[in-house]
């Protein structure tokens, strides 16, 4: 919990790119997407993937998946003390030997500040890599008051086009994340900061990546991972 503090008080929530300013995001060329795949039956050896996609394209430029060996118990609220470290390897590893195909932003399947503790796995590789960082979900967190209930489904259901969104604000009043149709699923995407982006930025990026429910980069970083662990 130390640590988690103390890395949560490099968090940035705003834009710090110029490539943030425009809506159509025009300096912005390679985009990120980081997953973690578990051999089945095997919550110790798991395959740690980073893609770089062009952008607005979305075609792979850049590939890494490495068998690694998770030996961090899970906790919950502290996943990314488990996993992150792989991932924060396989950026490094890019930027020494790929450096003009580093990413300028990292997608992320996890949450960022939509968290127990304001800190998810987002946030703590944003604040390690010094990257700016989104954290996309499949489900919701259930904190600050936030909950599956009647009325999240139905504001689920309100969600009519592709792109519509509604915010997550918690009981403390604070916005933590929004929820995200992406794609004709009927099951939506939940998006929050994680370093160096603003809400707004985040939500539009993500909708820009996707072709289908999960945006490409996530997409392509869990296919290629799974596909490894297979061969």
């Amino acid at each position: 919990r130390r640590e988690q503090a103390q890395l949560k008080a490099g968090v940035v929530t705003q834009d710090t790119e110029p490539w943030q300013q425009d809506p159509t995001f025009p300096g912005l060329h390679r985009v990120g997407g980081v997953d973690l795949s578990y051999v089945k039956g095997d919550d110790t050896s798991a395959c740690a993937s980073l893609v770089v996609l062009s952008y607005p394209a979305l075609e792979v430029l850049y590939e890494d998946c490495r068998m690694v060996a998770v030996n961090a118990p899970y906790v919950a609220g502290f996943l990314a003390f488990r996993e992150v470290p792989f991932l924060v390897e396989a950026v490094q590893r890019l930027q020494k030997e790929e450096p003009k195909l580093s990413p300028q932003v990292l997608l992320v399947d996890g949450n960022g500040v939509l968290h127990p503790r304001g800190f998810g796995v987002a946030c703590h590789l944003g604040v390690l890599t010094d990257l700016p960082c989104i954290g996309v979900a499949k489900n919701l967190l259930q904190v600050d008051g936030l909950v599956r209930d009647d009325l999240h489904k139905e504001q689920i259901r309100s969600l009519q086009s592709l792109g519509d969104t509604f915010p997550l604000t918690g009981t403390s009043g604070r916005v933590l994340g929004m929820v995200l149709r992406s794609c004709n699923s009927s099951k939506p995407l939940y998006i929050s900061v994680g370093h160096r982006v603003s809400l707004d930025t985040a939500v539009r990026l993500v909708k820009s990546c996707c072709r289908y429910r999960i945006p490409e980069p996530i997409r392509q970083a869990d296919i290629r991972s799974r596909e490894y662990i297979r061969k």
